[in-house]
C-alpha cells in the first residue's frame, strides 16, 4: 500500500505531466520526491480535503492560508521550482481532467479519498481571510469594499511590512557597481526608505512640480507622496483614498509635519473629484483597482481635472499580453485573498486608453526589476517581525502576505508581470506641451 506522500506525488506528477520538483512530506510522516529539494509539507487530512474539493490553485491557497500546507526550507526556492512546471511548460502541462483518464491517477485519487476519511464528503469552510470579488463591476460601493479588504488590515501591520517610508509601491533603487540591477542580492547598503524617497522625488521631477502648483494624488495611501511633494517642492496637495485607516494615518502625518495648510486628505472616489483644475496628477499603484471596463472613464476623469499643459504620472503594474485577451482571468489566490476585483492590463493597452482620453504620452519607463527588489525587502521585514505581525492581524493574514509578496517578487524577476511609469500631458490645441526637448532631464 502506498503512503500519503507517494499517492500525492503520483497525482501531482500525472496532473503536471512532469516530475515533481519539490519534496513532499505528509502528515503521516511519509516523504516522496527529491531528497535534497525543499519540502512542501501537507500537515493534515484537512489539507487533502481542500485539495480534493478544489484541486486547482484556490484549494492550494486555502490550504496555505489555513496553515494546512506549509514549506520547509526556502519559500522562494519552492515557488521557483513549482513555477518551472507551470510557467515554463505552458500548454505542455496536463490538465486535471485529462490526468484523471489515467488509471494510475484514478487509483491515487481513490487512495487519497480513503486517507481523507468520511469527512471528505463535507467541503471545508474557506479561511475567514477569504473574500469573493464582485465580478469586476467596479461600482463605488464595490471598490470601497475591495480597497477596505486590502488596506484596512491595520496601519501597524503595514508599518512592519513597508518600513518607515510607508510607501506601498515599488521603490527606485540605485544600480550598484558590479551588480546587474535585477540581482536579488544586490543593493546590500541601500535602504528601502532611501529607495522609496528616490522614487517619490523621481515622480515629482517627472511632473515638473514648482512652488504654488496644485497636485492631485489619486490613491494617496498613507500620505507619503503628498507630504514629500508639499515639503520638498512647495506645492498644494489634495490626496484621495477610499481607505478610512489610510486617511486617518495620512492626516496625522500631515499635522505632525506642520503641512496642514498645504495638504488636504480626503476619503473620496476619483469619480467624485470636481475641484479642478490641477497642475499635476500622480496615480501611484492605484490604477490596478480601476478595472478594464472603467479605465477609459478613469483616464477621462483625470484628463478633465488637469489644466492645459498639466501632467499625469501613472505608475501601474502591467501583465504580459495574452493570445486571446478575452480569455484572461485574474489569479484566483490574489482575487480571493489580496486584491479583490483587481485587474492588470498590458502596457500597450494602458497607453492606448490614455491617448483615447486625450493625453499625449511623452514617456514610458519600465522599472520591473525595482519591484522585485522591493518585494524581497518587504518579505524580509515581515519575516523579521513575524510574531508581532501575526498578533496584529491573524496567522492566516500574515501567511497571505508572505506568499503573495514572495510569489510576486519571482513574477517580476521572470518578466511575468511588469511595472511602468507613464508620463502623459494634457497638451493644449496650440501643441505646446511644456515639455523640454530632452524629456529625461529628471535622470
Amino acid at each position: 500500500m502506498q503512503d500519503a506522500a507517494s499517492r500525492l506525488k503520483t497525482l501531482f506528477e500525472q496532473a503536471l505531466g512532469a516530475p515533481l520538483p519539490v519534496r513532499l512530506r505528509a502528515w503521516d510522516g511519509s516523504e516522496a520526491g527529491p531528497p535534497e529539494a525543499p519540502a512542501l509539507v501537507v500537515r493534515n487530512r484537512r489539507a487533502l480535503r481542500r485539495l480534493l474539493w478544489k484541486p486547482g490553485e484556490l484549494g492550494l491557497a486555502r490550504a496555505w492560508v489555513a496553515g494546512d500546507l506549509g514549506v520547509e526550507g526556502d519559500l522562494y526556492a519552492v515557488l521557483d521550482l513549482m513555477a518551472d512546471q507551470v510557467w515554463e511548460r505552458g500548454e505542455d502541462a496536463r490538465g486535471l481532467t485529462e490526468a484523471l483518464r489515467d488509471p494510475e491517477v484514478r487509483a491515487a485519487v481513490r487512495g487519497l479519498l480513503k486517507l481523507a476519511g468520511p469527512a471528505v464528503l463535507v467541503p471545508p469552510e474557506p479561511p475567514r481571510e477569504e473574500i469573493r470579488g464582485s465580478r469586476h463591476r467596479h461600482t463605488r460601493r464595490s471598490d470601497r469594499r475591495a480597497v477596505s479588504h486590502h488596506y484596512d488590515v491595520g496601519n501597524d501591520f503595514y508599518e512592519i511590512v513597508l518600513g518607515p517610508s510607508m510607501v506601498y509601491s515599488c521603490a527606485y533603487w540605485p544600480a550598484p557597481e558590479g551588480h546587474p540591477e535585477s540581482h536579488p542580492e544586490s543593493h546590500p547598503d541601500s535602504t528601502l526608505e532611501a529607495a522609496q524617497r528616490d522614487k517619490l522625488d523621481l515622480i515629482c521631477r517627472k511632473l515638473g512640480l514648482r512652488p504654488g502648483q496644485r497636485l492631485l494624488d489619486v490613491g494617496c495611501g498613507w500620505g507619503s507622496m503628498a507630504v514629500y511633494a508639499a515639503r520638498e517642492y512647495s506645492v498644494g496637495v489634495v490626496g484621495i483614498t477610499l481607505s478610512q485607516e489610510q486617511a486617518a494615518y495620512a492626516r496625522k502625518r500631515v499635522a505632525e509635519e506642520g503641512l496642514a495648510d498645504r495638504i488636504e486628505i480626503r476619503v473620496q472616489d476619483y469619480r467624485d473629484v470636481t475641484d479642478g483644475p490641477y497642475d499635476a496628477v500622480s496615480s501611484i499603484g492605484m490604477a490596478e483597482h480601476v478595472g478594464a471596463d472603467r479605465y477609459l472613464e478613469y483616464a477621462e476623469a483625470l484628463y478633465a481635472l488637469l489644466t492645459p499643459g498639466g501632467r499625469l504620472l501613472n505608475h501601474q503594474i502591467s501583465r504580459r499580453p495574452q493570445h486571446d485577451e478575452g480569455s484572461y482571468s485574474l489569479d484566483g489566490f490574489i482575487d480571493a485573498y489580496v486584491f479583490p476585483d483587481g485587474e492588470l492590463a498590458p502596457i500597450g493597452t494602458t497607453v492606448t486608453q490614455l491617448e483615447r482620453a486625450g493625453f499625449e504620452v511623452r514617456d514610458v519607463e519600465s522599472i520591473r526589476e525595482h519591484y522585485a527588489l522591493t518585494l524581497r525587502r518587504w518579505v524580509a521585514n515581515l519575516e523579521a517581525d513575524w510574531a508581532y505581525a501575526v498578533r496584529l492581524t491573524s496567522p492566516g493574514r500574515a501567511r497571505v502576505w508572505r506568499l503573495y509578496m514572495a510569489a510576486c517578487a519571482l513574477a517580476f524577476e521572470r518578466n511575468r508581470i511588469g511595472v511602468n511609469q507613464v508620463l502623459a500631458v494634457r497638451t493644449p490645441e496650440s501643441g505646446d506641451s511644456g515639455m523640454p526637448l530632452r524629456s529625461r532631464t529628471w535622470n
